[in-house]
């Protein structure tokens, strides 16, 4: 098979994601498990694009489960988290205590916006790992990762109590729905990711953010960055993590065929697993624009 490579699907596919209040039965009791198993307390758009096919979903999360218990897997994710927040110093991010408290945020404030940045920091890269993963597998490439997969025993979330509360664009003021435009316009995406959606939930502080995440967007500071984070991620799950669910290209083909085709089910797997790189790394932005406020 040839290397993975970051590849953005063109046309972009349509996806489908099933909403956590929408899931029923089978899905819902996947869902639970996915977010007990990586400790995080939403279900990320990936996977819920992922559960729109049935038996697909279910028999990746079946031979996935194992592995993102593991202290393996949870090292891959927080080594690549402690790659992006290093390599984040290069995009020069302003700060923004100043600006915002010119506003009239209180300190508080500030540390509720710390804190959800913080869920996202801990939770986006086991979402990052597992589209890697997918998108290997459909692709036709191996796990070839040797070794057990004894259990994390610790708990590897953030210690934070913040409400997880989404803006929508349907609750959203004119304003913020045209930085949402604006967000899936320049990133290329057709929705707009959970975690931006979140921190919209203040309007002001995410309109400023924004305007400066946006300067550094596709440049060659940022791009040199994902394309980093791609080829370390698929270093990963090609030839690092094992394999204790015994996922492989045939088991997966075969469950996506019963749902829809593989190809189609691929073209989602390669929107995902683009966008990601991007998604950590603007996260890794948006948490040194207040990290000395």
């Amino acid at each position: 098979m040839t290397e993975l490579r970051r590849l953005y699907p063109e046309p972009v596919p349509a996806i489908h994601p099933l909403p956590e209040y929408a899931a029923t039965g089978r899905r819902k009791e996947q869902y639970e498990a996915m977010k007990q198993a990586l400790q995080v307390p939403w279900m990320g758009v990936v996977t819920m694009a992922y559960a729109h096919y049935p038996t697909f979903f279910a028999v990746l999360w079946e031979g996935l489960d194992p592995l993102v218990r593991s202290s393996a897997y949870v090292g891959q994710a927080q080594a690549l988290r402690r790659f992006v927040e290093d390599e984040a110093q290069a995009l020069a991010p302003p700060p923004l205590g100043g600006p915002l408290r010119e506003l009239g945020y209180a300190g508080r404030e500030l540390d509720d916006i710390r804190g959800m940045i913080e869920i996202f920091s801990h939770g986006n890269f086991l979402y990052f790992i597992i589209a890697t993963l997918t998108r290997l597998l459909l692709e036709g490439g191996e796990m070839r990762g040797t070794g057990g997969a004894p259990p994390c025993k610790e708990r590897h979330a953030p210690q934070v109590q913040v409400p997880f509360v989404l803006m929508e664009a349907h609750h959203a003021e004119a304003p913020t729905r045209a930085v949402y435009a604006d967000v899936m316009s320049t990133l290329r995406l057709p929705f707009v990711n959970t975690d931006y959606r979140a921190l919209a939930r203040w309007p002001s502080y995410f309109a400023l953010a924004w305007a400066d995440l946006k300067k550094v967007v596709h440049g060659t500071a940022h791009d040199a960055i994902c394309e980093a984070l791609h080829r370390r991620a698929a270093e990963a799950v090609a030839r690092i993590l094992p394999n204790p669910g015994r996922l492989t290209t045939a088991v997966l083909r075969a469950a996506a065929d019963k749902d829809a085709t593989a190809a189609e089910v691929l073209q989602m797997c390669r929107l995902f697993q683009w966008l990601l790189p991007g998604l950590v790394t603007n996260v890794a932005f948006l948490r040194r624009q207040l990290e000395h406020s």
